[in-house]
């Protein structure tokens, strides 16, 4: 699976994971997060196998990353065994997880990689729920001793599907979005890949909020610096002029509303009555 523009993944930890972070506030630090899990329900024992994670800032890849493909275990603690149905659809195999991490391993440096970031992840419930599921166990496990904070207890999410329903009146997949916003052919999504749909739904992101930083940036570009001032006019200013409908553009906007009639319609454009 390969990204078609080049992405510097860091294999983070707790040793080094704050190395040249960028000093930020922390609402200006997004996290565009994306996993492939065993399955769709949690609840019948299914788990997470890969988490993908991308940084912004000030609506800014930065090129930090956090990646990692974990061995999933069933309720017994053995090895999840997924069917093929599902490693279709995000090319993981079984035997390819068989020497990676468990969960447990990778959880101190994946909370600390979104912590106090406003997570971006299309379709949160899905991630969240299974996210949340995962540090539950940990929770629920008699070897941990610190408990594990839910996602939502470290994090803000946006939820670009809900995002995506409000803009086009139906929620739209990830798909539907790139090819729409004209930024599908930028990563290669032969399979659905977490590191590689959350390249995408960064640039997804972007394109769909692109409107809100333009409003936002000319609400702001006034005197005063504040986007919720209001600007008064002078006094004197000269006043603006009023253009009246000529004799010959009346008589074709009659015409035109004749027309209208004798189709059956009724005019919206009605000419004043005086």
């Amino acid at each position: 699976m390969l990204l078609a523009i080049k992405i510097e993944i860091f294999n983070v930890n707790l040793n080094n994971s704050t190395t040249n972070q960028p000093d930020v506030k922390q609402e200006e630090r997004l996290i565009i997060l994306d996993t492939e899990t065993t399955g769709i329900n949690p609840r019948e024992g299914h788990r997470i196998v890969e988490v993908g994670c991308v940084e912004m800032i000030n609506r800014q890849l930065t090129g930090r990353s956090y990646h990692a493909y974990i061995k999933p275990l069933d309720m017994r603690g053995q090895v999840f065994q997924m069917e093929q149905e599902v490693i279709n659809i995000h090319g993981i195999t079984n035997e390819f997880l068989n020497d990676k991490p468990i969960f447990s391993q990778v959880v101190d440096e994946f909370i600390h990689f979104i912590k106090g970031a406003e997570l971006v992840i299309h379709n949160a419930k899905f991630d969240v729920g299974f996210m949340n599921h995962e540090f539950s166990l940990l929770n629920a496990a008699e070897r941990s001793r610190n408990k594990v904070p839910m996602t939502e207890d470290i994090c803000t999410i946006i939820d670009t599907l809900k995002t995506s329903k409000d803009e086009f009146g139906s929620p739209k997949t990830l798909d539907y979005l790139a090819r729409f916003y004209k930024v599908d052919k930028l990563v290669d999504r032969t399979y659905h890949g977490a590191l590689i749909d959350a390249q995408l739904l960064a640039f997804v992101y972007i394109e769909m909020t692109r409107k809100q930083s333009t409003l936002n940036l000319s609400a702001s570009s006034n005197n005063s610096g504040d986007s919720n001032s209001i600007r008064r006019l002078n006094n004197d200013r000269e006043m603006l002029k009023v253009i009246t409908a000529s004799a010959d553009e009346i008589e074709a906007h009659k015409e035109r509303l004749s027309v209208v009639k004798q189709k059956g319609g009724e005019p919206l454009w009605k000419l004043p009555s005086h």
